[in-house]
């Protein structure tokens, strides 16, 4: 691949230009707003002057619901010798795409596993497909080509590809990605009229259940009016378990010792579900999940206390498998959880110890 144009230079389009960009690719830039695309060739992620002729590759990062009428204009003006697009939802667009009788032969559907919480061509990033899956739907119709030039781009981004079809992606990401979304913001609802009192007493186990209800609304919008009836579905099985543990909890108000102890029965059975749930998804570079042993250290909010800390480690000859960090609500101050292999976990609290650094059960 020589030369690519992104048709929607958001996130996930300026993103994937700044990777093929650093990797000597001509990159050109088009969006419906021009002061878009300029900011993302002020970012080097290409040029936003129009390509002289067909370009190998043209990379569609729109809404899902615009996904048909740009490839089709696309083609219309004969932008590429392949086309794909990158949205987050599969199945619906390429039905569109059907209704418009565009040419499927030279269009593969995509979609990267990455994002952040931040959308817009200033929140790109040239890493962020790095170790992420990256589905391709490819049919019987897609022209080997055009495969071929898919997964170049995933080899160019450094993501990991996965063959799926379209309508199981959408299942899929239903339950993995979108009710997750709309979970989280339901949760992070409950926050927008608390006490100021309760607010301060938020710890890591809800910042990390509402991190991504930080996500911009009208995007998401586009997303879920894609794959309403597969997000629905999920929901409402989420619905049950909310109804089921919802009466196990009146239960356990109860006088009577046994419904008492058939609400204990009702939760529990939830929480092993969801144990083993848990236990499902991927660990580390996509391996069968792990537990680790964490090692807790109390650092203060200074410049180098972090590279200080892992330095320590490094010199302890501990690999540091995950890292998280807790601040401290109103002090200058914040436990660094860092998460190694049990058998190492003896030996690096010793160490840190013996360098000055505060250890916490």
């Amino acid at each position: 691949m020589r030369t690519a144009l992104v048709i929607g230079t958001g996130l996930i389009g300026t993103s994937a230009a700044l990777a093929l960009a650093a990797r000597g690719v001509g990159v050109h830039l088009e969006d419906h707003d021009p002061s878009a695309a300029r900011t993302a060739s002020s970012l080097g992620a290409g040029t936003d002057e129009p390509p002289a002729g067909p370009v190998d590759l043209a990379i569609i990062a729109v809404p899902p619901a615009h996904v048909a009428g740009t490839l089709a204009d696309a083609q219309r003006r004969g932008l590429a010798r392949g086309y794909l697009d990158v949205a987050s939802v599969k199945g619906g667009p390429r039905r569109d795409m059907e209704a418009l009788g565009v040419d499927l032969r030279s269009y593969i559907g995509t979609h990267p596993m990455a994002g952040r919480e931040l959308s817009g061509p200033l929140a790109a990033i040239a890493d962020l497909f790095e170790g992420r899956p990256w589905v391709l739907t490819p049919t019987p119709e897609t022209d080997t080509e055009v495969l071929n030039l898919a997964l170049e781009l995933v080899a160019l981004c450094r993501a990991v590809p996965v063959v799926m079809d379209a309508d199981a992606h959408d299942r899929a990401v239903a339950l993995v990605s979108h009710t997750p979304h709309l979970v989280s913001s339901m949760v992070a609802a409950r926050l927008q009229h608390a006490e100021e009192t309760a607010v301060r007493l938020c710890g890591q186990g809800i910042r990390d259940v509402t991190r991504i209800a930080a996500s911009e609304p009208a995007m998401w919008i586009d997303i879920l009016s894609a794959n309403p009836g597969p997000v629905a579905d999920v929901l409402a099985h989420i619905a049950d378990d909310l109804t089921g543990t919802v009466e196990a909890l009146r239960a356990l108000q109860s006088a009577d010792e046994a419904k008492r102890r058939e609400g204990a029965v009702g939760i529990e059975d939830m929480l092993r579900r969801g144990n083993a749930g848990q236990a499902k998804v991927p660990g580390k570079h996509g391996s069968a999940p792990k537990s680790y042993e964490i090692v807790a250290v109390l650092i203060g909010d200074q410049p180098g206390e972090l590279a200080r800390l892992f330095a320590d480690a490094g010199r302890a000859g501990v690999n540091i498998e995950d890292v998280r960090i807790e601040h401290s609500t109103g002090q200058q101050a914040g436990l660094v959880q860092l998460m190694v292999e049990p058998t190492a976990a003896p030996g690096l609290t010793a160490a840190l110890r013996e360098r000055g650094w505060s250890i916490r059960a």
